[in-house]
């Protein structure tokens, strides 16, 4: 298991039922990075991957 599982499987408890919508992770992406800059790299490559990814079911 990797360190960042632990923060996966937090969000997955605490929010797994949840129903957002993207602009809503794309804001908190925002604020995430506007608090922890160092991270901006990592986040950018996130919303890049989740905006590319093409093995979605129709």
């Amino acid at each position: 298991m990797y360190f960042t599982d632990r923060g996966i499987e937090e969000l997955e408890e605490r929010r797994g039922d949840d129903e957002v919508t993207l602009a809503w992770v794309a804001d908190r992406m925002r604020v995430f990075v506007d608090l922890n800059p160092t991270f901006e790299d990592a986040t950018e490559r996130l919303a890049t991957f989740l905006a590319r990814d093409d093995t979605d079911e129709d």
